[in-house]
Order: C-alpha cells, then structure tokens, then sequence
C-alpha cells in the first residue's frame, strides 16, 4: 500500500507539472499520449483504491461529480463591477478625478477578457470553492466545474490560505469546434464566447463542462496586505508565483499618455487574439492609494473599464410603440426586424423619449443603424437616409396614454411625457415589479410575467394586494400554469419579505430619486418610517449626500402616501432599520484604523464592524493618514510601518478596553 501511495503521489506530481506547463505557460513539456498515459494509470489505482483518493486529484480534471442545485454563498469581500468609459476624454477625467484628490497614479492595464467572474479560495494550498460573481455580494458554489479547468491549480505550492479572483473564458477555437460538433447534431448554436463560458459552467454534471475546455485568468487579490504586497502588480507578480494563470500583456504604465497607447496597441491585435476581450481595464497601481480613494456603493474609485466601440449592423425599423414606467412616463421603443448584434438578437431598443427621435429624424420603415451601447444595451445609432422609398411613415408623439387613455403632460424643462392618471394599470404593473424586485423587497417567484398576469386578472391591483394573495390561493389555482406547491412557495416568500429591513422597503415604494443608496442613507440616518416621514425639507437637506430635489421629492411622498404606509404597517410590514446605525465616540469616530496581529477573543471582521459602526475607517495598509494601529500578537510588516511614522498604537489591552465600552 505504500509503494501504491507513493505511486499516487509521484502521478499527480507528474499530471499537474504538465497541465500547468502546457495550459499556464504554453509550454508542453510530455506529449498527449503520455499524458493520457499517466492520467489512465491514476484513475485505476484510485478506482481500486478510493482511500487514496485525495479531493485535489487530478483525475477531477475530467468531472464526473453532478449536483442537484447550486448553493448560494456570500462573499467574504464584496465582488463589486467596475464603472465603464467610452472614449479618451472619459479617461482622461477618471485620471483628473484621482488627481484632483492630490495623488500621481501610476496604472495598471489589463485586458477585460469576456467571460464571467469567479472567486477561488484554497485553504492549506488546496481549492475548496469556486463561486460565481452573483450580484456581488451573493454567488454560487460551482466548485465541482471549477475542478475540471486545466489552469486553475487543484494545489499550490505553498500551503497557504487564499482567496484570488479572476475570468472563466472560452477561447474562440473552441467555441468554433463545439458549434460544427453541434450543427452536426442538429442542435442551436452557442451565439458567443461569453454565453458558452456562463452555460457551461453552470452545469449541473461536470463531465459536460470538462468537455467544454473553459481557461481562465487571475487578476485580483483581495487582501493583498496579508502577504506584504504594496502594489498591484506585486498582487499580480504573486499570484503568478503560486501558479496561478496571469495575463502577460498587464503593462504597467506611468501616465494617461501610458493608458491611451495601450489601448491603441490592443484595438488593432483585438482581432487576433485566442479569446474575445471587450475592453481594457485601468486600476491605480498603489494599493495604499487604493484604498484612500475608496469605493462608491457599486464600484471602486480607482479602477474604471474602457469599453471598445460597439459593433453596429443594418436593420428596419418596422415601427414605433410606446411603453408607460412606474412613474407615469411615457417612452417610445423602435420595433425593430430582428437582428443579431455581438451575439444577442435584438428586436426592440428605447428611443428615450419624443426629441430623441425627431433629434434623429427617424421614421417608421426606415433602416437604421444598430448598436449595443457599452456592448450591452441596444441603441439605434441613426437612419440610412440614402436608403428612403418614400413610404417610410413620419413619428408622431402620442397624447393619450397608451394604457389607459389619459391626457398626458410634460413637465417644464422636461423632455419626458408623463400619464397624469395614478390609476393607470401600466404604472402599477410596473410598481409592482419594482416593488417585489431583488434590490426591494427581493420576492422570488414574482417575475414580470407573473405580476403582469395576476394584475391582469384581478388578484392584484397594488403593492398592498401582495399580502392577500394567500386569501386568493384557491380561485388563483383555477387558472393554467398556477400549481399548489409554486404558488405555496410565493406566499411564503411574500409572508417572509414582511421582514426585510426599512431601506429595502423605502426603495420598493418607488420614491422619485431614491435609488438604493440613498435609501439605505435615510433608513439607518432616521431608524424607522415614522421618524423619517416626520421630517421636513430642512432636515433631509441637512443630511451629507442629501440635496434639495431629494428632500423635496420625500416630503412630497408622504404627503400622499400616509395610507399606504398605515396599510402596510397594518399588515405586518417592518418599517425598522435593521442594520446598526452608527454612535459616536471620540477615540473612534472618523479616526482612521490599521488592523494587524491576533486580537484575543475578537475576529479581525468582528473588530472592524465594531468600529465601522462608530463611524471609522478600517484601512488595509498603514500611511501618513492612519490615525491608529491596533496591534496584536505574531503582528505583521504594519507595526513596524506605525513605528516608523510614529502613529499612535493600541495593544491588546488598550483594544478591548476601548471595544468593550462601545455599545
């Protein structure tokens, strides 16, 4: 059994030296049949011998493994999207906001491969998940097709515990060889690379995703503090070192001159490279520096994605409709002859509103120009005039509502026409869906559809029929496609949704120019609905990040809504906040802390949280700007650093001292 053990062990030394050579380096040091060889020898041994089968076996390369459903999983630290520009002035005013804080960046350029997000955690060197970007803040676990990647390393050299982040991709070659397979099995075609890569890896059996030859590349490190590391490309010369797969064309530039002739050098090889990119990625070198800049409530300040120029293609416009939102306003759409651009069939797109269209002199049965803005969102570029019969129809801007034939109005200094009528059905549809949405109340089973057709017949009218949906179970049932079990699972939901803390609420209702920040903002600022609707205009202005047009368009809410918030209230709906609302203390508030060494019988996310609530700022590395140090046992590169700059330090006793008085 030991010569056997040993065996295993020479056999995966030998498997993954040759799958990192051959799909990391591009190097293949032992041929296909050797490797096929070894690979067929460790599969037997492992077959007669399951106790010596170890969970980073190479022979998970070939999947195997099926799943019932995919857990969901939180990130530790959020995976946030980036902010995009579009052109060199875009650029050039992402640099002129960094330095406008008073910082020289020096930047990071890196390809924006297109594929999907993923995080990878090892703990002793060895990957114990794989979870998908979700949004941001939830994934899921897709471990088990994770495993079948062949540069994504099952051990690391050292045995650290990691998390890294990086693209899952499908190369063009194999999205080509995949579709001639499928055509001649008479299958649908995949239409691009990245929705190859998204299908395949959410697989439920990984056999199929091992036969898909999904690669990747690492390009971030979430903590790179941890390991002493100063910049990114330290963060990136790393992670390359443990052998995971890093991009060789990352260039580290001096300037936005730096930044503008990558982007040229790359527009013209985009086309011959191995995989689709979509753009490029600009991040501040300095991860001090990244962290003083800090983050919007979506993205980080210092890093921003340059998005290639749409690709445009020919169609007609076959005609004009118009839609009415939650808020009453009224927007044409251009029906469109279907037409795939990057990928995506496109057969409608917003013409935003009535000077939009005559703007672009557009008329129904013209051929127009298509393209998706930011390569996602359809937009009709222009008319091909050249391309006129004389039978094309001129637009006219309608003056009833669509819906339900109201007068409509606009507003002064408003491009918008809006349905004056708050009855209209379209409005709360549309409310309706707003309200129940993942950023609300986040109600699953509760899609457009669905709400759309329960408002169409009769079952609800309002947000407030939501929660009698449960008295209507029966006479619900009657109609197709509403079974027992389904239906029981959304009134669960919607029971459960009753819980969810003010800011989710508040954003559900709808409030002009409350999006999720700024409700979040109020809800923890005020505490709970009754005390936010006693403010006035004053003091919602009085508020940092509040402006009169907000405050105005709060108090104009509960002006008229004071019975539907008395109706929800009524009905069990939490009008709490439930998250901590900061206090104030003077050691701790708007001080600035470093973290390092062991704190006993207090976890480094449970110091954090205790003074984030008091206002403070946790940062990762030590500067001039750090106003503590908080310094435990076995303490990192950080003490010394505060010694150095001769910034107040907090030893374990000084730290529970103060903690513990925090309330």
């Amino acid at each position: 059994m030991n010569d056997l053990k040993k065996r295993v062990e020479e056999l995966t030394k030998i498997l993954n030296e040759a799958n990192y050579n051959y799909y990391v380096l591009d190097n293949p040091t032992i041929t296909d049949q050797e490797y096929d060889k070894y690979l067929r020898e460790l599969i037997n041994i492992e077959t007669e011998h399951p106790e010596l089968a170890d969970p980073s076996s190479p022979t998970n390369r070939v999947g195997g493994e099926v799943i019932d459903k995919f857990n969901k999983i939180v990130h530790e630290k959020p995976m946030l999207s980036l902010a995009n520009v579009f052109n060199e002035e875009e650029i050039k005013d992402f640099d002129a906001k960094i330095k406008k804080e008073g910082y020289t960046p020096e930047y990071v350029c890196e390809y924006k491969i297109d594929g999907l997000s993923v995080a990878l955690i090892y703990e002793g060197g060895k990957l114990i998940r794989g979870v998908t970007r979700g949004d941001g803040v939830t994934g899921e676990d897709i471990t088990h097709n994770v495993k079948t990647i062949k540069s994504i390393p099952l051990t690391l050299p050292r045995p650290i515990d990691i998390e890294v982040r990086g693209e899952i991709f499908m190369n063009k070659s194999t999205l080509e060889k995949l579709n001639k397979e499928r055509e001649e099995k008479g299958l649908p075609l995949l239409q691009n690379v990245r929705n190859a890569a998204a299908g395949s890896i959410r697989q439920l059996d990984s056999k199929i995703t091992a036969k898909r030859e999904l690669d990747n590349f690492i390009y971030y490190l979430p903590e790179p503090e941890k390991y002493g590391i100063k910049t990114h490309l330290e963060a990136l010369e790393f992670m390359s070192s443990l052998g995971f797969k890093v991009n060789p064309a990352n260039r580290l530039v001096k300037d936005i001159d730096g930044i503008l002739n990558f982007i040229t050098e790359i527009t013209e090889k985009r086309n011959s490279l191995p995989y689709e990119i979509d753009g490029v990625v600009i991040k501040v070198n300095d991860i001090d520096m990244q962290e003083k800049l800090g983050y919007t409530a979506k993205y980080p300040k210092w890093a921003t994605a340059y998005k290639f120029p749409a690709t445009e293609v020919l169609t007609k416009l076959t005609d004009i409709i118009f839609t009415v939102g939650r808020t009453g306003r009224v927007t044409p759409n251009a029906v469109l002859d279907p037409v795939i651009v990057m990928g995506s069939t496109i057969r409608r797109a917003t013409l935003h509103n009535e000077e939009y269209v005559l703007s672009k002199n557009l008329m129904i049965g013209d051929i127009v120009s298509i393209r998706k803005a930011g390569d996602v969102i359809p937009e009709v570029v222009e008319a091909k005039f050249e391309r006129r019969t004389g039978d094309e129809v001129p637009f006219k801007m309608i003056d009833k509502c669509p819906m339900c034939h109201s007068e409509l109005i606009k507003l002064p200094d408003q491009a918008d026409y809006y349905c004056k009528n708050p009855e209209c059905p379209k409005r709360n549809i549309e409310s309706i869906i707003h309200y129940v949405s993942r950023d609300a109340l986040n109600i699953e089973g509760l899609g457009d559809e669905i709400v759309e057709e329960l408002y169409n017949l009769g079952f609800v009218k309002n947000i407030v029929d939501l929660y009698s949906i449960k008295d209507k179970k029966k006479a619900i049932m009657e109609f197709d496609g509403y079974g027992e079990k389904s239906l029981n699972k959304i009134i669960d939901n919607i029971e459960n949704s009753k819980n969810s803390s003010l800011e989710r609420l508040l954003y559900g209702l709808g409030i002009k120019e409350i999006g999720t920040k700024t409700a979040k903002l109020l809800a923890s600022y005020f505490g709970s609905m009754d005390m936010l609707m006693q403010a006035t205009q004053e003091e919602l202005e009085s508020i940092r990040d509040i402006g009169s047009i907000t405050a105005k368009s709060v108090v104009e809410y509960f002006k008229t809504h004071q019975d539907l918030i008395a109706e929800l209230k009524s009905l069990g709906v939490n009008m709490i906040y439930k998250g901590r609302i900061a206090g104030t203390n003077e050691l701790v508030t708007d001080k600035r802390f470093v973290i390092t060494g062991t704190i006993t019988g207090l976890g480094r996310k449970e110091i954090k949280e205790k003074l984030e609530n008091y206002n403070a700022k946790v940062s990762e590395s030590v500067s001039k700007n750090t106003d503590i140090v908080i310094v435990g046992t076995n303490p990192g590169s950080k003490y010394q650093d505060a010694l150095n700059l001769g910034i107040t330090i907090w030893d374990e006793a000084k730290t529970l001292e103060v903690l513990n008085n925090l309330q």
